[in-house]
């Protein structure tokens, strides 16, 4: 029996995970904490929250990161943190960038600050970062020890909580994970997203809008594998794990036409129109994840192939119409660009 404290559990990756969680441990018990901003559901959580009752295995806390008190009583609470909580969209992160710092840099810091005053208690903390905080490649495959050259507001926040949380670590030898997760894609993610809104952009017969001439690459990776290191990494003997920064990655590039032109095809929509837009301001131009650190310590690689995840996050998407149709309004974001343009990306 482990309580486990998932913050922004009610997002894309965190209710994937608390998903994940709930359906193979079942002698576990989930406390999620939400600030459910709008990329955040309680629609996402696998239980129905007006049915829960003292005796639920998941409990839903509605509060911010940020909020000192409430984070220091659910983590005394709590065996194991995930923190997930955080601003996420490199493209809205460009004109509301105080939003992200503020979540993304002293949210961690707040979370840290209560694992440190429970540290007798908490077995582990896994910090979720990103990808993003390496900027573009700048070999074939871009291993943990890439300097961090974050490239937009987003990655430069993300940055910032990555080494906050290792400095807690190097200070204070907490039980600290760190995981920079490459791009995610599958059920449950926001349309500002580009595999979500591209599916749900062929389903409306609609023209998908790409970012410069689409060569920009991404290692795409689906959510469940994501949720499968992440639960490795919380199991996994700790004298291998607690220090350290691991990748989570397919180590497979593809462009972002490619991309769009692998939904089309798959979804038999030949005639939806490709839009090419302006590229975005601090655009990543590549990323391919070196894995070979996680495969080596604990075995880990991902399960699902691109074919598969995709035909599954299709199939989700076209089943859940009711889910994603109020966030239709979001897929477009106004930005002024380096220029002084105003671009909707």
């Amino acid at each position: 029996m482990k309580t486990i404290l998932v913050t922004g559990g009610a997002g894309f990756i965190g209710s994937n995970f608390v998903r994940y969680i709930h359906n193979n441990y079942p002698r576990y018990k989930i406390i999620v904490l939400d600030a459910l901003t709008y990329a955040g559901d309680i629609d996402n959580l696998p239980v129905n929250l007006n049915e829960c009752n003292d005796r639920s295995r998941v409990k839903f806390w509605y509060g911010n990161v940020r909020n000192g008190e409430l984070v220091d009583t659910l983590v005394s609470q709590s065996d194991i943190v995930v923190h997930f909580a955080a601003e996420t969209h490199v493209t809205r992160s460009i004109y509301d960038n105080f939003l992200f710092f503020e979540t993304d840099v002293l949210g961690t810091q707040t979370i840290a600050n209560a694992v440190l005053k429970y540290r007798s208690q908490i077995e582990r903390f896994i910090h979720i970062s990103t990808s993003e905080v390496y900027g573009t490649a700048r070999k074939d495959w871009m291993d943990e020890e890439q300097p961090l050259m974050p490239m937009s507001p987003y990655a430069s926040a993300k940055a910032g909580a990555d080494r906050l949380v290792y400095s807690y670590w190097a200070t204070y030898e907490l039980p600290i994970i760190i995981i920079r997760p490459f791009n995610n894609y599958g059920p449950y993610q926001h349309l500002e997203k580009a595999v979500s809104r591209f599916i749900t952009s062929c389903i409306l017969n609609e023209p998908i809008r790409i970012h410069g001439d689409g060569s920009a690459a991404r290692d795409y990776i689906y959510v469940e594998d994501t949720c499968g290191a992440i639960d490795s990494l919380m199991h996994a003997d700790i004298k291998k794990v607690k220090g350290e920064v691991f990748n989570v990655a397919s180590s497979v590039h593809r462009s972002m036409l490619s991309i769009a032109q692998d939904i089309i095809k798959l979804m038999k929509k030949d005639e939806s129109p490709i839009t090419f837009i302006g590229d975005r301001p601090g655009q990543v131009f590549r990323h391919t994840g070196d894995i070979s650190k996680i495969r080596n310590v604990i075995d880990w690689e991902p399960k699902v192939s691109w074919e598969e995840g995709l035909k599954k996050t299709v199939k989700w998407y076209k089943e859940n119409k009711k889910w994603w149709e109020k966030q239709l309004w979001m897929r477009t974001v106004p930005i002024i660009t380096k220029k002084g343009k105003r671009e909707l990306h």
